[in-house]
């Protein structure tokens, strides 16, 4: 499977997870939010952190278009137009973030809405281009995009098959542009029955050399942690200073503290699907001797003794002679002094050097 490097990290099979923290627009257009969630993100260990950068006016068409959406508790439906704007950073807010995550040591991804977003974006030397589920038919957009010959990250919700090849096609996956692709639900929060990890399986199979990732809008960590085993490499998931805040994203996004728990299930995850290898561990070497066993002397035998069922039987410790090798012995002389509860060696009885 191909690798992509995004900066210094390596996304791939066999690869660490790349874990994101998704604010999205949960900053609500504060930046003293936006920075405090970077801090966050930084001391739970992530590895990026990513915004989406638009503007309202260069995406929306219809300002009286509204948007249903749960927040504090309530129902809210509010012009989509409204919303976006009341969430929109400057150019010079953007130039703030970003030097933030570089003071933080932490990468710094966004996704943007149009070719203005992206030219900023670049001017800010950004690594990668994330790509959402709702951009995935704009094969022009996705065009442009790959054009800049950064790593293309994209999300499948709400997609086909044929869209998703569409897509793939448009960045230039099949080319060898460098590509990850994301399985999602555009659904928030995705219940259990929506979540479909199967996909991994379909994706893997129609594109076998696509690093894929999960983009997690599941309550809790489970769901990131079973894609890790399905073979997600990297991981993405909306995160919020406090579940209470106004805002559409708000209500199904971590707070910080489950953030931590989500990432450490990822490492986890990751950590114990291990080798395919069938051998033990360094530690199960130690318990072999422990728990196995070996051939013994159940009773004091006698130089010259002949070697019987009575007096020789398979007991704890395994560091003796396999018990398979017992019915050869059987029928032997012992050449020494054997006291009740020895291990056998092979060097106890005739021809076993």
């Amino acid at each position: 499977m191909t690798k992509i490097k995004i900066n210094k990290f390596l996304i791939g099979h066999d690869c660490n997870p790349f874990i994101v923290a998704e604010v999205g627009i949960n900053h609500n257009g504060e930046i003293k939010k936006a920075f405090e969630m970077i801090e966050i993100a930084k001391k739970t260990g992530l590895d990026a952190i990513k915004f989406q950068t638009f503007k309202a006016s260069e995406f929306i068409a219809d300002t009286n278009q509204t948007y249903t959406y749960k927040s504090q508790g309530k129902e809210i439906t509010e012009s989509m137009y409204d919303m976006f704007t009341r969430y929109e950073f400057s150019n010079k807010d953007w130039i703030k973030i970003k030097k933030k995550c570089d003071q933080e040591e932490i990468l710094f991804l966004s996704s943007p809405q149009n070719y203005s977003d992206l030219e900023l974006l670049l001017n800010l030397n950004i690594k990668a281009i994330k790509i959402g589920s709702d951009d995935l038919t704009n094969l022009p957009l996705l065009k442009k995009f790959s054009s800049t010959n950064l790593p293309i990250i994209l999300s499948t919700g709400m997609s086909t098959i044929d869209e998703v090849s569409d897509a793939l096609d448009a960045v230039g996956f099949f080319s060898g542009y460098p590509t990850i692709l994301l399985v999602t639900t555009s659904q928030y929060p995705t219940p259990s029955k929506d979540v479909n990890l199967m996909k991994f399986h379909t994706l893997s199979k129609q594109f076998p050399n696509l690093p894929l990732g999960f983009s997690d809008h599941t309550v809790g960590p489970l769901a990131s942690s079973l894609a890790c085993v399905l073979g997600a490499t990297f991981f993405e998931k909306h995160f919020t200073l406090d579940h209470n805040l106004p805002g559409p994203d708000h209500s199904f996004s971590i707070d910080p503290q489950e953030l931590k728990i989500w990432r450490d299930s990822i490492i986890n995850s990751f950590e114990m699907l291990g080798n395919p290898n069938i051998k033990p561990t360094k530690e199960e070497e130690k318990m072999k001797i422990i728990a196995r066993r070996s051939i013994c002397a159940i009773q004091d035998i006698k130089k010259g003794e002949i070697f019987t069922p009575k007096n020789l039987g398979i007991r704890r410790p395994g560091n003796g002679l396999k018990p398979i090798e017992i019915e050869k012995i059987f029928g032997t002389k012992a050449v020494k002094n054997i006291i009740n509860g020895r291990v056998l060696e092979k060097g106890d009885y005739e021809n076993g050097f």
